[in-house]
């Protein structure tokens, strides 16, 4: 149990933010699921599906929660996924 008001407070806020936090990170997760889904099912759609994950990761590491660092890594892997299924 936290001591001083201060601790309480910040308590309750780290569960707001988690809460907050939980939702985009999971969102982000989907989309760059079904983004995978699509590239390794060659559909034309696939394209499209890569932007959203894009955009996603890009929003979440915006909002810091992710590290820009990891939003940039899954980007660029994503990237590969699909360049190299185009390739084939």
């Amino acid at each position: 149990m936290p001591q001083a008001k201060t601790a309480e407070k910040s308590a309750r806020s780290a569960v707001r933010k988690a809460e907050r936090n939980k939702s985009i990170r999971s969102e982000t997760k989907t989309r760059v699921t079904i983004a995978e889904k699509e590239i390794a099912a060659k559909k034309g759609k696939a394209d499209g599906e890569v932007v959203a994950a894009i955009s996603a990761l890009d929003r979440a590491a915006k909002k810091k929660v992710i590290h820009r660092n990891t939003a940039a890594r899954k980007k660029s892997r994503l990237m590969k996924k699909l360049h190299k299924a185009g390739k084939k």
